[in-house]
């Protein structure tokens, strides 16, 4: 059963795909596509019924925390997915994951199924007793685009677009659909890094004038939940 630890900042852009290709241009000297260079990838927000978690994220804590189920793709009931816990406190990123297939994923997030007995598997147990009404809230679903430093492995330049949600087929075997989160022609940049950003990707922003922003995926989709009036609606 893999499981992963990761600890790092991470920066998010907002940009249009003009500014993009200027970015990728910069990049070019510096960067590689990763080993996963694209993938489609398709989340699971877990939840309780008033939204708790994303709610309390909203108000900008200086610890907050999101749990969601992940597939590179479509997953089936018994194909691979990450369950992934991902806390921030004071700007640092920390997410920890594991692997199962997902209707086990899902059995233990609904209490059906026990976690796995393992340092992940105790915390993701943790965090579902103490919210107690775990359940899928929000799927999301976004084309990602990743690159990697030739020097600096760590460093990572991530581009998401046709960002979606929805709160119906709460599941990672359908296709994506759903509403759209982002303007036409705009992506969503992320940089993750370990320490500092190198100097040179600082240029290449401030010369397209792209700055950094709070922009969260399952933020911005609750605050259109809220905006049409359905933030506080339990979905099936």
């Amino acid at each position: 059963m893999a499981q992963s630890t990761f600890q790092r900042y991470e920066l998010k852009y907002l940009m249009t795909t003009g500014q993009q290709q200027a970015i990728l241009a910069a990049m070019e000297p510096h960067m590689e596509p990763d080993q996963y260079s694209h993938s489609s990838i398709r989340n699971l927000y877990l939840d309780t019924p008033d939204f708790r978690l994303i709610r309390r994220s909203l108000e900008k804590p200086v610890y907050k925390e999101k749990l969601r189920v992940r597939s590179y793709g479509r997953a089936g009931t018994g194909d691979p997915v990450f369950v992934e816990l991902k806390k921030k406190f004071r700007s640092v990123v920390y997410k920890r994951r594991i692997s199962m297939a997902q209707d086990q994923a899902l059995a233990c997030v609904a209490g059906r199924a026990p976690w796995p007995d393992s340092q992940i598997g105790r915390e993701l147990a943790y965090a579902a007793a103490f919210y107690e009404t775990l359940r899928p809230a929000v799927f999301l679903s976004y084309e990602r685009d990743s690159f990697r430093g030739l020097e600096d492995k760590d460093f990572r330049v991530t581009f998401d677009r046709d960002i979606r949600y929805r709160c119906r087929e709460l599941t990672l075997a359908h296709d994506p659909w759903g509403t759209s989160l982002l303007p036409q022609g705009w992506v969503l940049m992320e940089v993750k890094a370990a320490g500092a950003i190198p100097l040179w990707m600082v240029r290449a922003l401030s010369a397209q004038g792209v700055f950094q922003t709070s922009f969260s995926k399952y933020g911005t989709a609750y605050r259109d939940l809220l905006a049409a009036g359905k933030g506080g609606v339990k979905y099936a």
